[in-house]
């Protein structure tokens, strides 16, 4: 495994990052295709064995029992001071805007629940996890810099935002001496790469690190047919792709290609070239063979001619997911938090 520096924070972090979205209870969540306790730590040990110290969890996974999961399993197989442990706080609820709860209070309550979730006393990591258009950003920003100074949180990120709103907010916490965001974790990956129009400028000009998520988008560029279990049972993720799957198609066939001439896993080109552009993937693992295929990937290389070949039938896309249904125009984005 290497490591890296996370953007200007001191967090030191593994190359890959395991995405802890597919660990919770999947008889109380909103997804049914979730591992329960036994199998979410048997592949978080087995993460850790492998060298990976990152992972990003999030409040909102399977009614908070992700962190649960991820909580109990870092505090008995690592020493905290090993780990970098992410998770992420919603924007308010409809009900806790009629209630007059303000910005600051409503993420003080979910610091508070997912630190409880996670048994811990502090988040490495605290991430914003989708734009809230109904709370002004100083008051994030606020309470995000409160959550640093006692000491609950060591650094922040942002997820889930446009280029300009990222911008925006780091220009105004410089100006009013509050903390910035280091991080961006956004969706990214060989068949949807809009990011690289705006948003890569602006994080290699402030030195923020990216952390994409769906870095394999939910299968699709890990086997050839793209029939894994998520991409059948999760209609979130169709939703992301079956609407460009024949535009896709020749770069899923050309990873295949590549896999074939390294003889190595789609897994692994796909990771590959997503670590020549990013800090640290979120690779979500349900199975060891997933860890051991984001592992490989960090020692593997494709050759700039390679790279060429992965991109050069790229089309653009549309937004989808999350930055398509959280727009000015449509702010209850409530029902609106997973990936």
């Amino acid at each position: 495994m290497q490591y890296t520096r996370l953007g200007k924070s001191d967090l030191l972090v593994s190359r890959i990052c395991m995405g802890c979205m597919g660990f919770g209870d999947p008889l109380t969540g909103q997804h049914r295709w979730t591992l329960d306790e036994t199998a979410s730590r048997d592949i978080i040990r087995y993460g850790l064995e492998k060298g990976i110290n990152f992972y990003d969890t999030a409040l909102a996974y399977q009614n908070g029992s992700s962190e649960r999961y991820v909580g109990r399993a870092l505090r008995e197989m690592a020493k905290r001071e090993d780990v970098v442990l992410a998770t992420k706080f919603l924007p308010r609820t409809a009900a806790q805007i009629a209630a007059g709860i303000g910005g600051k209070e409503a993420i003080a309550r979910s610091l508070d629940q997912s630190l409880q979730n996670l048994g811990m006393d502090y988040i490495d990591l605290y991430i914003y996890h989708i734009w809230d258009y109904n709370t002004p950003v100083i008051e994030v920003l606020e309470a995000l810099h409160a959550a640093v100074t006692e000491g609950k949180v060591r650094a922040i990120g942002i997820s889930n935002c446009y280029a300009w709103q990222l911008a925006k907010a780091n220009a105004l916490a410089e100006r009013e001496g509050l903390t910035g965001f280091v991080s961006m974790q956004s969706h990214y990956n060989l068949i949807m790469r809009e990011d690289e129009r705006e948003l890569f400028g602006l994080c290699a000009e402030d030195d923020i690190a990216m952390t994409p998520y769906s870095a394999l988008a939910s299968g699709r560029l890990s086997r050839k047919e793209g029939h894994t279990r998520r991409a059948s049972e999760d209609a979130y993720a169709r939703g992301k792709y079956d609407s460009t799957a024949e535009q896709d198609r020749s770069i899923i066939e050309r990873v295949a290609e590549l896999a074939e001439r390294h003889q190595v896993s789609m897994t692994e080109i796909s990771l590959t070239w997503l670590l020549t552009k990013v800090t640290s993937p979120v690779v979500g693992a349900t199975k060891k063979d997933h860890v051991d295929g984001a592992v490989n990937a960090v020692n593997l290389q494709l050759s700039p001619e390679e790279i060429r070949f992965l991109e050069e039938t790229y089309q653009p896309h549309v937004l989808t997911g999350i930055m398509a249904q959280n727009t000015p125009q449509t702010k209850d984005v409530n029902q609106v938090w997973t990936r």
